[in-house]
């Protein structure tokens, strides 16, 4: 695990896509950092959506460092990223959203081009978790529509720089992609 290595794990909701994710990180072993895209304290957030974090944190090795950060996530995995340790980013899709809602409405350009520029440099291995949001109807609202757009060229963009693309569905990983 000496080399960077970065994978990207899509899926559908409750697709077992952060379960894959999960037991990748123990199977490569070494100390883990879990980069949280929502975060437990958020007053906006609604009593699903918290549930959805316990249910995220009940389920996450104790051991495991968790960084919660919303917006700066190049930033991020360049400060925790380290050879022979794994970031599992969870998840993508929830960070565009923070984004997207953000005030300013150049962060989201901004900061999807820094994640990009930074995997260039980045060590260790690194997991992206993301919801695959495309595959399913054209939303009725320009803002969905655009959530969808971002999401599906994020992903492509990732993609070319993954050396592993995994797509889950129904509990299983299919591999489209592995150099």
């Amino acid at each position: 695990m000496s080399q960077p290595m970065f994978e990207l794990i899509l899926g559908g909701v409750r697709s077992g896509k952060s379960r894959l994710a999960q037991e990748r990180a123990i199977k490569l072993g070494g100390a883990v950092t879990y980069l949280a895209t929502a975060t437990a304290n958020v007053e906006k957030s609604d009593e699903e959506m918290k549930k959805r974090i316990r249910q995220h944190q009940a389920n996450r090795p104790p051991e495991w460092l968790l960084v919660e950060e919303p917006l700066a996530l190049a930033d991020t995995l360049k400060n925790h990223s380290k050879p022979g340790q794994v970031v599992l980013v969870e998840c993508l899709t929830l960070w565009l959203s923070n984004l997207l809602m953000h005030q300013d409405q150049n962060l989201l350009e901004e900061q999807v081009q820094a994640l990009l520029e930074c995997l260039e440099n980045l060590p260790g291995h690194i997991i992206f978790v993301g919801n695959e949001t495309g595959s399913g109807i054209i939303p009725d609202n320009a803002l969905a529509r655009r959530y969808c757009d971002e999401a599906g060229q994020l992903h492509q963009s990732l993609a070319k720089s993954c050396q592993r693309v995994t797509l889950t569905i129904a509990g299983l990983p299919l591999i489209i992609k592995e150099s």
